[in-house]
């Protein structure tokens, strides 16, 4: 069996691989600014590898072709798309029913088809899906925020000062509203100005659409709740 080292398709190979190399650098980075937990490093090397197997499956035994020997570069390609979803269900977390990670396992499944694209030899294809994949998490992003949703649940860090029944009086005032509340964490520690207080996370659910402007200033003017922060809903 002759292998030869130094294809006449080195150049192409080499060509491919760097722009899986690059364009999954670009999703990585976009994930690692979020502080995510599947970054840089995770997406570029999901991306090479998707795009060596490609190139594999395409040029790696082109020296067993013969008449009796056919070759199916789609095969590779297919085992790929199958086992990417075990990285990908791996950054999926669920915390108090609230689930997380969701968009960087879609992330670390673009990466995957942008270097197969780049390995089958379509690098302006994978890079068109590069910008709309950018666009998909920012411009479109910050557009569905402004949709009113029904149902939709918000959290909010309320911090209030501890032993005097706040949470309590929280919870009343959520439900005149007409809200349904999970209480997800709670932290307590003392303050030199503001005593014993505590921060307690909670999440409130509504069947009809508030605005939530109005439910952060019920619960602001409690007596005794020193602070009321939104808190982003994290399903990246």
């Amino acid at each position: 069996m002759n292998i030869d080292l130094i294809p006449d398709t080195l150049a192409t190979e080499a060509t491919l691989l760097a722009c899986a190399f690059v364009l999954s650098a670009v999703v990585g980075l976009e994930r690692e600014l979020g502080q995510k937990s599947a970054g840089a490093r995770t997406h570029i090397l999901v991306g090479l590898g998707s795009a060596l197997f490609t190139l594999v499956s395409a040029y790696g035994f082109s020296h067993l072709l013969g008449e009796d020997v056919i070759l199916d570069p789609s095969r590779i390609a297919a085992q790929i798309v199958s086992g990417i979803g075990f990285i990908g269900a791996g950054v999926i977390f669920v915390r108090q029913n609230i689930v997380s990670g969701l968009t960087t396992a879609g992330s670390i499944w673009v990466t995957a088809a942008v270097g197969m694209a780049c390995g089958a030899g379509m690098p302006l294809i994978a890079a068109l899906t590069v910008i709309f994949y950018l666009l998909a998490v920012t411009i479109v992003t910050r557009l569905a925020k402004k949709i009113p949703k029904r149902g939709r649940t918000h959290r909010y860090e309320v911090r209030y000062q501890d032993g005097r029944g706040i949470l309590r009086d929280v919870l009343t005032a959520a439900s005149g509203l007409g809200y349904e509340v999970a209480l997800n964490r709670t932290r307590r520690k003392e303050s030199e100005d503001e005593g014993a207080v505590v921060d307690a996370q909670l999440s409130f659910s509504r069947s009809q659409y508030l605005s939530p402007d109005q439910l952060h200033r019920r619960l602001s003017e409690l007596e005794g709740v020193l602070e009321v922060r939104a808190v982003e809903a994290d399903n990246d």
